[in-house]
């Protein structure tokens, strides 16, 4: 089992930052993908990014691709997502998430953390 907390979501203006932190506890992280989703309003799941907590291979999802970030830090069990260059369709809420095993199916969901771009 892994639990997951997110945090840093926040109201911020179009062009802005805000960087979201997703705190991991339970069973070890070692080998395990973990990545981050949205979900607007009325809309599915979409995928942001993913990480191997092992590797530190990267995926990001078109949309994400050079305006967010995706690290983690290995002694706190904490993945961080870093976003610039915000626009009004980034607003959502943010989940993180965990794999069961070693690969890229995500089993294991925080509660998830919002974010508001709007001027």
């Amino acid at each position: 089992q892994v639990q997951l907390v997110e945090s840093g979501g926040g109201s911020v203006q179009p062009g802005g930052s805000l960087r979201l932190s997703c705190a991991a506890s339970g069973s070890t992280l070692s080998g395990r993908f973990m990545g981050w989703f949205r979900k607007e309003p009325g809309k599915g799941r979409l995928f942001v990014a993913q990480i191997n907590w092992s590797s530190g291979s990267v995926r990001y999802a078109d949309s994400a691709k050079g305006r967010f970030t995706i690290s983690r830090v290995n002694t706190m069990n904490t993945m961080y997502l870093q976003m610039d260059g915000l626009k009004a369709g980034d607003t959502a809420l943010y989940f993180c998430a965990a794999s069961r095993s070693l690969e890229p199916v995500y089993d294991y969901w925080g509660q998830g953390t919002q974010v508001t771009v709007s001027s």
